[in-house]
């Protein structure tokens, strides 16, 4: 499944998480704060009609229905192709959510009161012959309701044009962002109700740079699911870009099934 995407100038912004190091995660502006962008001309409409046909009776309504949904939704290794493998620390908790402060540095906090659950993994294709590791992880995220997973959408397109320029952490940033918003049904983007996407340079005091940097996120209903790409040396924007769109694809072809009505 290929996810079609436009771009514009400015970005959305996240940091990307080393999984449960508790560092940023750029995957999804997850956890942007409140933000006026929220309620502003740039946020996806809450009143837009579902592209799915969900059971009410699966979508989560508890913090324990949230983490049994994410852990069928979010990525694996395999989610990506060959190659890909876990990095360690694997996993986050569901407790730490980046926020793009003023200053234009990821920092965790815990997650607010409309989210209820939200998952980061961590990946990588190691390290080869003339080529440096690329980093990846997806999160998935789960809202207590649809028009809070829009409002993160929303927020991660003014971070970006806020801050062009975000540090993920000490030693790393990226910069030269592009970023592209295409709701559901506009140019074939039939995957998702809302999708956004960023690229743009990364560097790192343990790789230079810069590098390829990518980052994808997507709404259906109250979740969100991102994936970030990070190149290092000998890596090409063109692989970044395809191992986040294999793996985002496969995450919302899982979350649809788990939502949708059952024949």
């Amino acid at each position: 499944m290929t996810l079609l995407l436009a771009a514009c100038t400015g970005a959305t912004g996240d940091a990307e998480s080393d999984g449960a190091s508790g560092t940023e995660n750029h995957d999804a502006p997850q956890g942007s704060g409140p933000s006026s962008g929220a309620d502003s001309g740039n946020a996806p409409s809450a009143d837009a009609p579902n592209r799915i046909d969900p059971d009410p009776t699966r979508l989560p309504k508890t913090r324990a229905a949230a983490l049994d949904l994410i852990g069928r939704v979010i990525a694996g290794p395999d989610s990506f192709g060959p190659g890909v493998v876990a990095r360690s620390p694997y996993e986050s908790g569901p407790a730490t959510w980046p926020v793009l402060g003023a200053d234009c540095f990821w920092r965790q906090q815990p997650p607010g009161d409309q989210v209820l659950a939200t998952v980061t993994r961590s990946f990588e294709v190691p390290a080869e012959a003339g080529k440096g590791p690329l980093r990846l992880a997806a999160v998935v995220t789960v809202h207590r309701t649809r028009q809070d997973a829009a409002r993160e959408m929303a927020e991660s397109i003014e971070e970006s044009m806020r801050c062009p320029t975000q540090q993920l952490r000490e030693g790393e940033r990226i910069g030269s962002l592009v970023a592209g918003a295409l709701l559901g049904g506009e140019a074939n983007q039939t995957n998702s109700e809302d999708l956004l996407s960023e690229t743009g340079e990364y560097r790192s005091a343990e790789l230079g740079g810069p590098h390829p940097y990518a980052w994808q996120q997507a709404q259906i209903l109250q979740a969100t699911v991102a994936v970030t790409g990070k190149g290092a040396k000998g890596r090409t924007a063109r692989e970044v870009d395809s191992l986040i769109t294999e793996a985002q694809a496969a995450m919302l072809v899982r979350l649809e099934d788990a939502v949708e009505k059952q024949s």
